[in-house]
């Protein structure tokens, strides 16, 4: 027989440490029977019934191959074996309790912050909202949020610089999960003196696509969906500026010295409520793009990402 498949055979004949020791419930047990001198106490003290007790003992000495403990009506005394038994299993429960300080101390760390990364949108009208609820449920936790284009927000997650991010766009970024969280319309506005707020019909599409406009930087979803959605108009002419935050292109259209902007609906409630700026209709022309919470690929959120996810959902 060759070396490799002798090695392969050895290998198939070991029994992994799982099936050959008894599981931690056991060993507490055993200790609690040994400490307290009773397997009726000491399976109160376990929160369990005698009965599931004496199936667990006796479970446990058919694995190991000995019996352990020696019942009577006077109680229950250990055997030899089982002292020796009894001495591992402490060496054991007290391994499996460093195990446990270890991982709550993890817990606690990550627990502790939370880093967001989100899009401008999300970032400066929907974030502030959640993150005040996630405050209530979690107050120990300091958030630090990075606010960027949807493009930035996906490349954060991927180099491990944020725990949970939120885009819009047409898809989830390359290398991460994501659930849609919502949805946002995209709206074309401009200044009330601009000549397409005195227009008897509605806009085209093939006429906004060939306007120069005020936008968003490429990277961002709105710009990804607007280059989408005018693909087949002719596409999108080249911005007259092109600006990285969504306050910046509000303030450039309000001023009236810039052309119209494709923007979405949520930023700019209170200007077209105060007539600063006017929604111009556009025929046959739908903009709409998920909002998606998204993480790295095959990590689900765990503690404080986990609950500010939830409280996107509930909203």
């Amino acid at each position: 027989m060759s070396r490799d498949r002798a090695a392969d055979t050895q290998a198939a004949d070991v029994v992994p440490l799982a099936h050959r020791v008894p599981d931690l419930g056991a060993l507490e047990l055993l200790l609690a029977v040994a400490r307290l001198g009773s397997l009726g106490r000491a399976a109160r003290a376990m929160g369990i019934t005698q009965p599931a007790a004496s199936s667990r003992i006796r479970s446990m000495e058919r694995q190991l191959g000995v019996a352990l403990v020696e019942r009577s009506p006077r109680g229950s005394r250990l055997t030899d074996a089982g002292v020796l038994v009894t001495d591992w299993a402490r060496q054991v429960v007290e391994a499996a309790e460093a195990f446990d300080a270890g991982a709550q101390a993890l817990r606690g760390h990550r627990d502790s912050r939370l880093r967001v990364a989100a899009s401008m949108t999300i970032a400066e009208y929907l974030l502030p909202g959640w993150l005040i609820a996630l405050r209530a449920r979690r107050p120990g936790t300091a958030v630090s949020l990075l606010a960027g284009n949807s493009g930035a927000a996906a490349e954060r997650l991927l180099a491990g610089e944020a725990d949970l991010g939120f885009v819009e766009g047409l898809d989830i970024p390359a290398g991460l999960d994501g659930t849609v969280i919502g949805h946002d319309r995209l709206i074309v506005v401009a200044a009330p003196s601009h000549r397409w707020t005195r227009r008897r019909r509605e806009l085209t599409a093939a006429e906004l696509a060939a306007t120069p406009l005020v936008l968003r930087e490429r990277g961002s979803g709105t710009r990804q969906v607007l280059d989408a959605a005018l693909a087949g108009h002719g596409g999108l002419a080249d911005p007259l500026l092109e600006l990285a935050s969504t306050t910046a292109v509000k303030a450039a259209v309000v001023s009236e010295a810039a052309a119209p902007t494709v923007i979405s609906e949520l930023a700019v409630r209170e200007e077209l409520a105060a007539r600063r700026l006017v929604e111009i209709p556009v025929a046959g022309l739908r903009l709409v793009r998920d909002l998606r919470a998204v993480w790295p690929a095959g990590h689900r959120p765990a503690g404080p990402a986990r609950d500010l996810l939830g409280l996107t959902r509930a909203a």
